[in-house]
């Protein structure tokens, strides 16, 4: 008798637990390319990879529930210990880059040879930041002179939660740099994946449960922007947004923020090379942090 194989269900990555969308929504992803050509017609039929959730409004606010139950843990934290925990995680993703690789050529993201340089990037990029867990306070903190018998230094807070709208460009690399400075100051994030390729983010979701990733720190959605963005730039208790879009989107994520006091940064879809090593940096750790003043008595 012939097997049945068992595929795989995609599932999005929310609090350390795969779910479904609330609603039961869904929307198929196929492989990309190749095929075996239909009978009398010069199509290729392609094999569908999954039926991926199509995330809601109700959805993202549940996220943002799960980020803000792990964000004390992991602003409290030793900078030490999170970079330990992004180390590690990059060696997850070193260990199955094979797998990783393969989720961008059939999805269609990438060819071989760039998925292959795609993730290697990513591996490295999070080395990267795993370096600057402690030492960011150091660069981006400072004492300032005051005419007084005081010391008053100025210190760096994680802000929160934050919220990432993902490129379809580079959607493993480019996801993994939004991450990463983000995570590593201490904040927790709500990710929306790539609309147009959202298996590879799926299956980073798989590697971030079987890392020492505390679940609820990195919550992984998939679904479409314009369903999603609105509450992304009106929900309150996301204290900062990390977006590529474009000129339309852009507004619209800056009016939705206004009411909610949120830090926006935003980069044009077009405009970015996620290779490039300008992509990484202290920098990119500033624009989600907080910046307090602290005095002290000489002395004391």
């Amino acid at each position: 008798m012939a097997r049945i194989p068992v595929t795989k269900t995609p599932k999005v990555y929310v609090g350390g637990q795969f779910i479904r969308s609330e609603s039961g929504r869904v929307f198929p992803v196929r492989e990309a390319g190749g095929g075996k050509r239909e009978a009398g017609s010069g199509r290729r039929e392609t094999r569908l990879l999954g039926n991926i959730p199509q995330c809601t409004r109700k959805d993202l606010r549940n996220a943002v529930e799960a980020a803000a139950k792990a964000g004390p843990d992991w602003a409290q934290r030793t900078p030490y210990n999170r970079g330990q925990i992004l180390y590690r995680l990059g060696e997850m993703l070193e260990s199955r880059s094979a797998e990783m690789a393969e989720a961008l050529v059939i999805s269609g993201a990438a060819s071989k040879a760039i998925a292959a340089k795609e993730v290697t990037a990513s591996v490295d990029r999070l080395i990267y930041y795993a370096g600057w867990s402690d030492k960011y306070e150091q660069v981006l903190g400072n004492t300032n002179p005051v005419a007084g018998p005081f010391f008053n230094f100025t210190v760096v807070e994680p802000m929160g939660i934050i919220g990432i709208i993902a490129d379809d460009a580079a959607p493993l690399l480019g996801l993994i740099s939004q991450i990463g400075p983000v995570i590593v100051a201490g904040n927790t994030c709500v990710c929306l994946a790539s609309q147009e390729f959202p298996y590879p983010a799926i299956v980073l979701g798989e590697q971030l449960a079987v890392s020492d990733l505390p679940g609820g720190v990195v919550n992984i959605l998939t679904g479409f922007r314009k369903e999603l963005m609105p509450t992304f730039a009106t929900h309150t208790h996301i204290r900062g947004l990390n977006a590529i879009v474009d000129q339309e989107e852009k507004k619209q994520l800056q009016l939705g923020a206004a009411e909610s006091i949120k830090r926006v940064r935003t980069r044009k879809r077009d405009d970015i090379d996620w290779l490039d090593a300008r992509m990484q940096g202290a920098y990119e750790i500033r624009d989600f942090i907080e910046f307090k003043t602290t005095w002290h008595p000489i002395g004391a």
